[in-house]
């Protein structure tokens, strides 16, 4: 499947912004993205195996909070991370969507 990378995250993935990952759940594709790039899911999901305060998932454009979240082969997993302090924020982006914050 597509995932989305944002901007803060893109160090792990060598600067690409649009990686592919498998897995039938949201955790497992979480976990193939940290097996291809170390480190990425640790800066998503803390040692609770929850999901950070700062990071929304969006699987085909309608949100996902859960790990267990199911996901197809063709689905598109975008990564949000908003950016505390008031400083703004960094949005995935799709070229077939287009994320609007609240």
């Amino acid at each position: 499947m597509t995932v989305f990378i944002p901007t803060p995250l893109v160090s792990y993935t060598k600067n690409r912004r649009q990686v592919t990952a498998n897995g039938g759940t949201l955790g497992e594709v979480l976990l193939d993205l940290d097996r291809q790039f170390p480190g990425i899911r640790f800066r998503m999901i803390d040692e609770q195996d929850g999901v950070r305060q700062h990071i929304r998932f969006f699987i085909n454009g309608d949100a996902a909070m859960k790990l267990d979240a199911a996901l197809m082969p063709r689905d598109e997993l975008q990564i949000i991370c908003a950016i505390s302090g008031g400083a703004g924020a960094c949005w995935g982006s799709s070229p077939t969507k287009q994320f609007v914050p609240a």
